[in-house]
């Protein structure tokens, strides 16, 4: 076999496999997780794995950056046996990874955590090369050689800022970009893409997509994980669908379409992805608390927090679903803080149920409102505590007996079982097992459990089925419509246009901290949605 092209060469072929997955098997106390898996990623191709949460995915790709060795089978890298022990190894065989969960260094800037593992060093007379300014052991670093590096990789992912600025001050679309940046500096062979477009508006999406095609066709094998399936089949030069664990479809992407993919992920026909709503609320303009059947349950009047969100005025009717749409940096994600108390409000008036809203996190919880994040490992979830102690936290003072407040746990317990049976949680995962080991379907599934047993009055939702599959999507929205239908308000923040058109009764846009646009289920456009995001529609 020849030898695989270096990154800025073209491939000879388009067929030559640079990683090849032999077989692969793996178990975890005794269930296997991998049963024999086997395809390979050409040179200059993009393969797009897909699968629902759990369906071995992650697991896989653990095996490749040497975080886990297979039970079973056998992985090759250009044409050679690779067993990694070590993330280092799968560095040095060319490979590099971009996580779902970002590995950046908050507190660091953003050339600091390119070059982290390597700096550019000053070297003295006489040497030539990072390798000989190395053996010298200056430890100097070369701060001009370091932000012009740095430039040029922000260049190329299309960031227009300072190498200087601490990622902490970067939302999490711009610390995406720099975790992608990141790899690209390692100059990689093979880059895995693991739900690459989460945290990215339409514009950065685009941006990717041609980066990803211009590192193809300068000979990188991609593989592309993403439950996005419109974006695989358009990006994507072939396709391995997993389904527990096992291979079920693999072959050029025009062999598939969206259902065909669909079906074979969840080995059924997913007819409906949004479920019927019962009685949806779809309040008609200049409706007045005194309809009955609809008053509103969270009124928001002239909130304004400076640089951050402007003069902000709404109504969540009881039992409505409100979409809030608008691109990256528009204010949807600061808002919801400041509605749950967590960001200060200069100005304005929060209502829930018509009384004022105010005070830190708890009292506005113990009042009704609840607040799911779009970061769940981080603001979500205690990642070390058990799946029961995850779903009850929110819960616990109402299961304690009184006077002392010893916890009730057989109460907490029945809770616990209800609610996993209402989202249906892996019926593989105990209690008592770390909600760390689940898969992100499930996370989600549990922080959603956590909320829903407090019966809130309101919920935000903050990006609800980001990196989720298309099944646990589907039993999201079932569970939203469910609470609607009970009679909460339920505020949805999406940068998923067609899952807020699909499941919404109600769309506000956010533009640079205002509300730029308003659209009712009978008048949703999508065109205009996204005028109204690119800039203010006349009234």
């Amino acid at each position: 076999m020849n030898s695989t092209p270096t990154h800025l060469e073209r491939p000879t072929t388009n067929n030559e496999p640079f990683i090849v997955f032999d077989h692969i098997e793996k178990a975890f106390f005794g269930v296997k997780v991998l049963k024999g898996v086997s395809f390979g990623v050409g040179v200059g191709r993009i393969v797009g794995l897909v699968g629902e949460n759990g369906a071995g995915k992650s697991t896989l790709m653990n095996l490749l950056g040497g975080n886990l060795q297979p039970d079973a089978g056998e992985l090759r890298v250009n044409d050679q046996h690779y067993a990694p022990r070590h993330s280092n190894d799968a560095r040095n065989a060319g490979i590099a990874f971009v996580h779902q969960e970002l590995n950046l260094f908050p507190n660091l800037s953003i050339a600091e955590n390119l070059y982290l593992t390597d700096f550019p060093r000053i070297r003295p007379a006489g040497t030539s090369g990072r390798a000989d300014a190395r053996r010298s052991g200056l430890p100097w670093i070369n701060r001009r050689a370091l932000r012009a590096q740095s430039v040029e990789l922000l260049r190329q992912v299309g960031l227009d800022l300072s190498p200087d600025t601490l990622v902490e001050r970067l939302p999490a679309g711009e610390r995406q970009l720099v975790e992608i940046a990141k790899a690209l500096g390692a100059n990689a062979r093979a880059l895995i893409l693991d739900e690459p477009t989460t945290s990215l508006s339409s514009p950065e999406c685009e941006r990717l997509f041609i980066l990803a095609t211009q590192l193809r066709d300068r000979g990188i094998a991609i593989i592309y994980i993403s439950h996005a399936l419109g974006d695989v089949l358009r990006l994507c030069n072939d396709l391995v669908v997993l389904r527990d664990g096992e291979m079920v479809g693999g072959g050029p992407t025009q062999d598939f379409t969206h259902d065909r993919l669909v079906s074979l992920m969840v080995g059924r026909q997913l007819n409906q992805l949004y479920p019927e709503r019962r009685s949806p609320a779809r309040p008609e303009p200049n409706e007045t608390e005194n309809v009955p059947g609809r008053k509103p349950a969270l009124q928001v009047e002239r909130v304004s927090q400076p640089g951050i969100v402007r003069d902000i005025s709404f109504s969540l009717a009881a039992g409505e679903v409100l979409g809030l749409s608008g691109l990256m940096g528009a204010g949807r994600s600061e808002l919801a803080r400041i509605l749950f108390g967590l960001d200060p409000c200069a100005s304005g008036e929060i209502r829930l149920n018509g009384e004022n809203l105010t005070g830190a996190p708890r009292r506005r919880i113990q009042r009704g409102l609840a607040f799911l994040t779009e970061d769940r490992r981080q603001e979500g979830l205690c990642l070390e505590a058990s799946i029961a102690d995850n779903m009850a936290l929110v819960t616990l003072p109402s299961n304690s007996r009184s006077p002392v407040r010893f916890l009730d746990y057989t109460r907490i317990n029945s809770a616990v079982k209800r609610m996993r049976e209402a989202v249906k949680l892996s019926p593989k995962a105990a209690d008592t097992q770390a909600v760390r080991t689940l898969s992100g379907g499930n996370q989600q599934k549990v922080v959603l459990g956590k909320w829903l047993l407090a019966k809130p009055k309101v919920l935000i939702l903050d990006e609800p089925t980001r990196g989720i599959d298309v099944g646990a999507k589907s039993e999201i929205y079932r569970l939203i419509y469910q609470l609607a239908d009970r009679g909460a308000g339920v505020l949805v923040i999406s940068s998923e246009l067609e899952e807020l058109v699909g499941l919404c009764d109600r769309i506000l846009v956010m533009r640079h901290g205002e509300i730029s646009g308003e659209f009712r289920r009978d008048s949703f456009d999508r065109e205009k949605i996204l005028a109204a995001a690119l800039h203010f529609l006349k009234k």
